[in-house]
């Protein structure tokens, strides 16, 4: 009787699940069609507001960022990604991005995912660069994660030793929450450099 009222159930979700699906597949179509450059002066200037404040606050969670953010080759800030998530999930960012600590263009993320998750999540996301070859692939948009891939929790990284994967490191930090890990699975980027209208 049990396995009869799971089927019955199963069978009553699926059809939301799969319109919750297509949902997030056009939403976040939308959003890639977006330029990672906010369009006003006023964007980039709130924008630029937030990256700062953000990057101070992974500061005073980690001494370690300090020393990646002077050492890398370039670096990622998005202040804001807000993922969303029900059996089929999915996240968005738009960031600024340093090259040897100068304001080097913008990105936007996209993320996507599948799976069994329930509750979404808002998080800051800091991606440094360790090389000239590493940062070129996130230019041209071919830097991507392994889908099992988590990024360092900023405040559970402090004092600890950690170091590049194939270029790339990646910290998050929690906005209004608690959060371990944040997975960064099936992100992608795109690139604009600063000058490009």
């Amino acid at each position: 009787m049990g396995m009869l009222n799971a089927r019955n159930s199963w069978g009553l979700i699926r059809p939301y699940l799969l319109v919750g699906g297509m949902t997030l597949v056009l939403t976040l179509a939308a959003c890639s069609s977006e330029p990672p450059k906010p369009v006003t002066p006023f964007g980039r200037d709130l924008l630029s507001q937030k990256v700062h404040g953000v990057l101070l606050q992974f500061e005073e969670a980690n001494g370690n960022i300090k020393f990646f953010k002077k050492h890398a080759y370039g670096y990622v800030v998005f202040p804001t990604v807000t993922t969303g998530a029900l059996a089929v999930g999915g996240g968005e960012g738009r960031g600024e991005v340093f090259k040897h600590g100068q304001l080097y263009g913008y990105a936007k993320l996209i993320q996507a995912s599948i799976g069994a998750q329930i509750g979404g999540q808002t998080y800051s996301e800091l991606i440094f660069f360790e090389n000239s070859v590493a940062f070129s692939e996130f230019e041209a948009g071919t830097t991507t994660f392994d889908a099992r891939a988590t990024a360092i929790a900023a405040q559970a990284g402090a004092g600890t030793a950690v170091n590049y994967q194939r270029g790339v490191l990646v910290y998050t930090l929690p906005q209004g929450g608690l959060m371990a890990q944040a997975a960064i699975g099936g992100q992608k980027f795109r690139f604009q450099p600063l000058n490009a209208k």
